[in-house]
């Protein structure tokens, strides 16, 4: 229980931060609905569920790979991030606003699943969390003192925290979806479109660096 605690509080925290999933999960809820935008959410709790594992487990061969192939998967994401926000940008607000369902919702998850798992970083992230708060094991790696069902009680903790993050963000923005209409729709889906391009952009700038 003590490590699916840790793990709530850890999920939630890496969470929590502004960045692009959370820009897109705030603009399909206002377009699309809460469904939409939490599933969004969960998409990247998911993602960030499994390099908790990767850490966690102490699958250090796995880590490394990705590690040693990140200039290629940030480029992947950046080009994705741009790809979606001029698509976000362009956009036409429908005047009913209508909910996604089926197969939207499952592209609405896959995109953000995909997008977080372009930041491999998140594995060195997860790694010293665990170190700092002396959930590492002695004898080296990221693997979690305890064996695998500690690491496993900390990784259920980390998505559902995750996911509780995004719970309220998209059960926020869907509080006031009703107040605003297809004008204000409008520049939301501008003002959404040019804030994830310019992080697709500064993926870019970073790989140049």
């Amino acid at each position: 229980m003590s490590f699916f605690l840790k793990g709530l509080v850890i999920g939630f925290s890496i969470a929590a931060p502004v960045g692009p999933i959370g820009v897109l999960c705030i603009r399909r809820t206002l377009a699309d609905g809460r469904a939409a935008g939490l599933v969004s959410g969960l998409g990247a709790a998911t993602a960030d569920a499994v390099y908790g594992a990767i850490a966690g487990f102490g699958l250090t061969f796995i880590s490394g790979l990705l590690i040693g192939h990140q200039a290629w998967l940030r480029l992947a994401g950046g080009v994705f991030l741009v790809y979606l926000g001029v698509r976000t940008f362009s956009a036409t607000p429908a005047s009913e606003g209508p909910s996604r369902t089926g197969a939207g919702l499952l592209r609405a998850y896959a995109s953000t699943f995909l997008l977080t798992l372009t930041n491999p970083m998140t594995i060195l992230s997860f790694a010293a969390i665990f170190a700092g708060l002396g959930l590492a094991n002695a004898a080296g790696g990221y693997a979690v003192a305890g064996g695998y069902a500690p690491a496993g009680a900390l990784v259920a903790g980390v998505f559902l925290g995750s996911a509780a993050w995004w719970l309220i963000l998209s059960s926020s923005a869907g509080a006031v979806r009703s107040k605003v209409g297809p004008p204000g729709m409008r520049w939301i889906n501008r003002l959404s479109g040019c804030i994830i391009a310019a992080f697709g952009l500064a993926a870019f700038v970073s790989l140049i660096r």
